[in-house]
């Protein structure tokens, strides 16, 4: 058996795992014993169970074909906008109680920093890896056509800020009792994504131009795997 089949069996039984058991009660010898293999064997293509479960993400990530679409698209001020709206969408369906397995995701990525950071920075790695080349070209696409002015010497920084400020705020929504209601804005996601199209450089111009109509509930969702 090659290297890359073992490892797709590998995942197949992970994600069997995973939906049964759930991150916490998922162990690498529950998952090695699925897939027929040595617990030594999965170790040798995946270090730990968070690798594992962040391949998963990434892999869901891949595979869904809006998402595809969207990093498919060529750079430029249109795309930038689309990629904020879709992150902002996803982390507010994320906290909204609809999806508790995508609220357990956001749970793991916060226990994670407050603990060995492993699992987030495994997700981070992997969303730098599909979100980052078509954000930074996009980034640089509505500076030239300006769109945009230049804030700072990375670019990929402002995708980080962004992705920080809404996760903060998917936060704040998680619990039953959110901790802050932010008023009870109907139009958050709208308010949020201005703020963040803002903050990275883009025009009020381009932003009007732009961001205009209703947010989809849907938009973008799988944006930030991550979340989770």
């Amino acid at each position: 058996m090659t290297s890359d089949l073992r490892r797709q069996l590998i995942l197949s039984a992970a994600k069997r795992c995973f939906a049964r058991n759930g991150f916490a009660g998922t162990t690498t010898k529950s998952v090695a014993a699925a897939a027929a293999i040595s617990e030594g064997l999965l170790f040798k293509h995946f270090p730990s169970k968070a690798a594992l479960y962040a391949e998963i993400l990434a892999e869901e990530c891949e595979a869904d074909p809006d998402f595809a679409h969207l990093l498919g698209q060529e750079p430029s001020t249109a795309t930038l906008v689309e990629l904020v709206k879709g992150m902002v969408g996803h982390f507010m369906e994320a906290s909204n109680g609809s999806d508790q397995e995508e609220a357990q995701r956001l749970r793991l990525m916060t226990t994670s920093h407050l603990d060995d950071g492993e699992f987030a920075r495994l997700l981070y790695d992997k969303i730098s890896g599909l979100i980052g080349p078509v954000f930074t070209a996009s980034i640089e696409s509505a500076i030239a056509s300006g769109d945009a002015a230049r804030i700072g010497s990375d670019p990929l920084n402002l995708f980080w800020f962004a992705h920080h400020t809404v996760l903060m705020a998917a936060l704040t929504r998680l619990p039953a009792v959110p901790c802050l209601s932010y008023g009870n804005a109907p139009d958050l996601e709208r308010q949020l994504s201005q703020f963040l199209l803002r903050g990275i450089g883009l025009t009020e111009a381009a932003i009007a131009s732009h961001l205009d109509g209703e947010l989809s509930p849907n938009s973008g969702q799988s944006v930030t795997a991550e979340s989770a």
